[in-house]
């Protein structure tokens, strides 16, 4: 058991049978008695998010989860489908959890999911992962002081709003949190 004080965003902890990870923490300590800790929490089993309230010195059980890297084979209906690449063993998990973490698997991409009582319960994407635009239309001169945009479909099927500048074929780079535009992608030679 850990106090509730120790948990932060990321950290993974059992409530009532269940695992949770930690969305969001907030503590709010007022002028005079204990404060107040208020975090928003992911329920790694079904995907639901709660916010959950707890008095400072509460504890709480913390799991541990095991962080596996797996490579995403292909989606089956309403489930994802993983194969570890040294035993060739292959795991499912409900696209339900992951939630729009699946606009941004590819097939046959690396992906670190996290094992807990050998289920997998998520996955961690990198934060920013680069994406090649497949239709863009032509940019409109006008006024762009403001820093106009347009939409584009990337190669995953996902519209995102991108600077006028962003032609079909460029590969941009897209936050996986928010789904936004980052940059474009520089070329490597």
């Amino acid at each position: 058991m850990i106090p509730i004080t120790k948990l932060r965003s990321g950290s993974t902890f059992e409530r009532q049978g269940e695992p949770w990870r930690v969305v969001t923490y907030r503590h709010v300590h007022l002028s005079r008695g204990s404060g107040t800790i208020t975090i928003k929490a992911r329920n790694l089993k079904n995907g639901n998010v709660r916010a959950l309230t707890f008095r400072s010195g509460e504890r709480i059980e913390e799991i541990d989860v095991e962080r596996r890297v797996l490579t995403y084979l292909y989606k089956d209906g309403e489930m994802l489908v993983f194969m570890d690449p040294t035993s060739f063993e292959q795991s499912m998990l409900p696209d339900s959890v992951v939630g729009n973490a699946t606009d941004f698997l590819a097939e046959g991409q690396n992906v670190t999911v996290l094992v807990w009582d050998e289920q997998i319960l998520d996955i961690e994407l990198a934060p920013k992962v680069t994406l090649t635009v497949s239709e863009a239309s032509p940019g409109v001169k006008g006024d762009t002081v403001a820093g106009a945009t347009k939409d584009v479909v990337l190669e995953n099927g996902k519209s995102v709003r991108v600077p006028l500048f962003i032609k079909k074929g460029e590969r941009i780079v897209v936050d996986t949190r928010t789904g936004e535009y980052v940059e474009r992608a520089s070329l490597k030679f």
